[in-house]
């Protein structure tokens, strides 16, 4: 895959060999978010960041990645702010917004909408999730996170037993990930949902089709008895027809460390997209686990302002130039990962 120049709008854009060079570029980028470097190769370069849906994680670590890398950032949140609540088209708007960018990360509610912003841009855009449909940033930085997490225990990707749980109807991460896991050898699903949430067809059939075992359940406890991965997601209430039909889905497959001690295995990492959702009749994830040692929730977060980095320094052609454009930090800098 050629990266330069290349907009990122979905996961089936990507190779194994193309994840792989993602993934080389995304280690070399530890020493500055460890801030132990600087580096100012994109010095002078700008992203426009647009998103029109609400975010912390993927906003903030996208911008933080750009600013590691010596670049700027310009911010629209929410289509309120911007001309588009004036009835602006997505083609004008990308038009004139990728004239004052390099680079743009968007992420809007409509599926298929930064496809069509893209289609109109000059400049790579990046898709920060569009509606229901894909994230693939997020795709890439929880499989980085499951690789690195199973490296610890002398294991790989392929042979995989991952266990997805929770809202995986509408949960776009869940989507753009299985997508990635099917490029790999004999992986093990587990789905655990309610039957109304459940993984959507289209992603079975790929699953299947690629020979990959699928095994669908609503029974949390005796489903994630032999699982390497527990990935959670939060009933995506955003997305329901309202709010009460939501209501009905909150906190029925809630992971605490009394369940995890019982059910699961002594190493099994347990990964969510987050936010988790922290209200009493939710918590999915409950507080008792922050302690695990096998929570890799925030080690989640932190690698995706690696990948974030590797996807602009490869679009953006500086892979070979990051160190020499580096120098020693001159501040304090707590220890991060």
């Amino acid at each position: 895959m050629n990266f330069i120049g290349t907009h990122i709008l979905s996961v089936s854009q990507f190779d194994r060999a193309a994840i792989e060079e993602i993934f080389v570029v995304a280690d070399q980028m530890e020493p500055y978010a460890q801030r132990q470097k600087v580096t100012r190769v994109l010095e002078g370069a700008i992203l426009g960041s647009m998103f029109f849906e609400p975010s912390t994680r993927t906003r903030v670590s996208f911008g933080c990645a750009f600013n590691l890398l010596g670049g700027e950032v310009r911010e629209t949140t929410e289509v309120k702010a911007s001309s588009i609540s004036k009835g602006e088209s997505f083609y004008d708007t990308a038009r004139v917004l990728s004239g004052y960018s390099d680079v743009i990360v968007m992420r809007h509610e409509i599926e298929g909408s930064v496809d069509e912003f893209a289609q109109a841009s000059r400049v790579p855009v990046l898709n920060g999730g569009d509606g229901t449909n894909e994230h693939p940033s997020q795709a890439l930085l929880d499989l980085y996170t499951i690789r690195k997490e199973l490296a610890t225990q002398g294991k790989n990707i392929d042979n995989l037993r991952i266990a997805l749980i929770g809202d995986l109807k509408y949960g776009r991460a869940v989507h753009s990930l299985c997508k990635l896991l099917t490029l790999y050898n004999n992986i093990h699903f587990t789905l655990i949902s309610p039957p109304e949430l459940a993984l959507p067809a289209s992603y079975i059939k790929a699953i299947k089709a690629a020979g990959h075992d699928i095994v669908e359940s609503n029974d949390l406890q005796q489903s994630i008895r032999h699982a390497d991965i527990l990935y959670l997601t939060r009933t995506q209430e955003e997305r329901f027809p309202s709010q009460s039909e939501a209501d009905k889905y909150k906190g029925l497959f809630r992971l605490n460390q009394a369940i995890y001690t019982e059910f699961c295995e002594p190493n099994t990492v347990i990964m969510h997209p987050l936010p988790r959702d922290s209200r009493i009749d939710a918590k999915e994830l409950d507080d008792d686990m922050n302690n695990n040692p096998n929570l890799a929730i925030f080690r989640q977060t932190d690698n995706g302002v690696l990948i974030r980095m590797a996807l602009f320094a490869l679009i953006l052609d500086v892979t070979d130039q990051v160190d020499k454009h580096a120098r020693n930090v001159n501040w304090y800098t707590a220890k991060r990962f």
